[in-house]
């Protein structure tokens, strides 16, 4: 396994890493998630990704349990969660509880993830997706006590804007607060502006390190899509039917096809060779993978071998293929 440093941090993860959405709670159950969990870290994976909304926090809770199981040392793993969204169960009025970065839900929020994941810190809390309703200076200082009372690490973002990242970055300078460090966005070959070109200026002004999630397309990456929709897939799931149009989009499958001409001619998958095509950006800290099974997870893994082999003349052959489809 190759280690990098998440952003400018001296924190260092597992250049791929392991997370739990759509498959804990969903796919996955408790003796699943120990054996996934347990196969990634014989990997080397050192970085476990999470989410308070994820199974609406019964991913939390089946992590924490296999966490428990495995007894690994606190020293040599990293766990994060992610908090906006909320957890429809406990909604009253919900106009505190949901779509929110208020103060009062973060540091709430917060000790019920700690509660289900079984730990007394997180490394990595994330603010799940902006809140345009919260002023900014006030999430800051939430997020900031947060770090400061020992409950999480590090704190970063997920999808924001490059000028919101910048916007919160500053206003913690100001203040000398704990800054976020760290952003989770989607990224692969058909979703890939945002990290190439929006984010571009921040990775040298302040250092921002990415933890990437989709790496697949949601799929669509593995070429299983071709012909509909397979049995068992993520597709089939009823939170997860805005997905079919997507993964059963005629040009893309077809791009994909000539995507697995490319890997087959390394000997790999596709899903091998998009997620090592992730791994050669050199901003990127992490590459999240998921896995319902371990056969998956152990494919996955064979992707940081192969990023090796993904030359100048074979970047310039996908790029080719996908052309300026994508976002």
């Amino acid at each position: 396994m190759e280690y990098r440093r998440l952003g400018r941090s001296g924190l260092k993860v597992s250049a791929l890493s392991f997370g739990s959405w759509v498959t804990y709670g969903n796919q996955v159950e408790a003796n699943a998630a120990v054996e996934l969990m347990a196969a990634a870290r014989d990997h080397g994976v050192n970085f476990f990704d999470n989410a308070e909304v994820y199974a609406v926090g019964k991913s939390e809770t089946l992590m924490g349990e296999a966490l428990k199981k495995l007894a690994w040392d606190r020293l040599t793993y990293v766990v994060s969660t992610k908090f906006y969204w909320g957890l429809p169960a406990k909604f009253d009025d919900g106009v505190n509880e949901k779509n929110t970065l208020n103060r009062k839900y973060l540091t709430q929020a917060i000790d019920g993830s700690l509660k289900r994941l079984g730990l007394d810190f997180v490394d990595l809390a994330y603010c799940h997706r902006p809140d345009p309703h919260t002023p900014l200076e006030e999430t800051v200082w939430a997020m900031h006590d947060m770090v400061a009372s020992g409950k999480a690490l590090y704190w970063g973002t997920s999808e924001w804007s490059a000028a919101e990242i910048y916007a919160a970055w500053h206003i913690a300078d100001k203040h000398h607060l704990h800054k976020p460090l760290m952003e989770q966005p989607q990224y692969n070959i058909f979703h890939r502006k945002r990290v190439e070109q929006e984010y571009a200026r921040l990775y040298g002004e302040i250092g921002l390190g990415l933890t990437t999630w989709s790496p697949l397309a949601s799929g669509l990456l593995t070429g299983k899509y071709a012909k509909g929709i397979p049995d068992g897939s993520r597709a089939t799931l009823k939170n997860m039917a805005w997905m079919k149009d997507q993964l059963t989009d005629a040009n893309r499958n077809a791009t994909v096809e000539k995507l697995s001409a490319v890997a087959a001619d390394l000997g790999a998958s596709t899903a091998q060779l998009a997620i090592a095509w992730c791994l050669k950006n050199p901003n990127v800290s992490t590459v999240i993978t998921g896995a319902s099974r371990e056969p998956q997870l152990q494919e996955n893994m064979k992707a940081l071998a192969l990023s090796q082999k993904l030359d100048s003349d074979v970047m310039a052959k996908i790029a080719g293929i996908v052309g300026d489809d994508h976002q």
